[in-house]
């Protein structure tokens, strides 16, 4: 991934943990806007990251909440349409030949569309609940577990196209992405 190195911290307070992601989001996001930066480098850096992520909150943090009454089933529901959304159009940038074309340029603004909307709601409904009413154990031992399995997701190569279709295929056979925008 040339220039870019992903951080990977191995306990911490998981909602600054997860604010720390979304504010490596918006940086790489820059960069692939910028055509003097390695936009590839930061495609493949941005998909490691958004997969491991997410992946990583699905699995560990959301059912968590839900059971110890922090957030409400709709919410972790909600964010996993807004992941497999985002994980829709990440499939489209990264079908995109090359970073010098126009196919690029609009996955890119896509993706920052669906993602920077997925931020806002995530850090106002789930990490705010969070922060207020889960205590610092529980934010600790959630931080430990989600680093531990995005950390383990980064090394098996997240963000992979063939891995990002298969997400994105499960995605809409469960429901979270509507058929009529499936591709055939």
């Amino acid at each position: 991934m040339s220039d870019y190195t992903i951080p990977r911290p191995a306990a911490g307070n998981i909602t600054d943990l997860i604010a720390d992601d979304h504010r490596l989001f918006e940086d790489l996001m820059r960069d692939m806007r910028d055509v003097s930066a390695d936009r590839d480098g930061a495609r493949s850096a941005f998909a490691a990251v958004l997969i491991a992520h997410s992946e990583a909150e699905e699995e560990v943090v959301y059912p968590k909440l839900v059971r110890r009454d922090v957030i409400e089933g709709e919410e972790e529901h909600h964010g996993e349409k807004e992941h497999a959304a985002t994980n829709e159009a990440l499939l489209h940038l990264l079908q995109a030949k090359g970073t010098d074309t126009q196919k690029f340029d609009d996955a890119v603004e896509a993706v920052a569309e669906v993602l920077n909307h997925h931020i806002g709601e995530e850090e106002q409904t789930i990490l705010n609940p969070a922060r207020e009413d889960a205590s610092e154990e529980l934010r600790q031992q959630l931080g430990a577990g989600w680093a531990a399995r995005r950390n383990e997701l980064l090394e098996d190569g997240a963000g992979s196209l063939e891995q990002v279709e298969s997400l994105v295929k499960q995605a809409y056979e469960d429901g979270l992405l509507p058929n009529d925008d499936q591709p055939s």
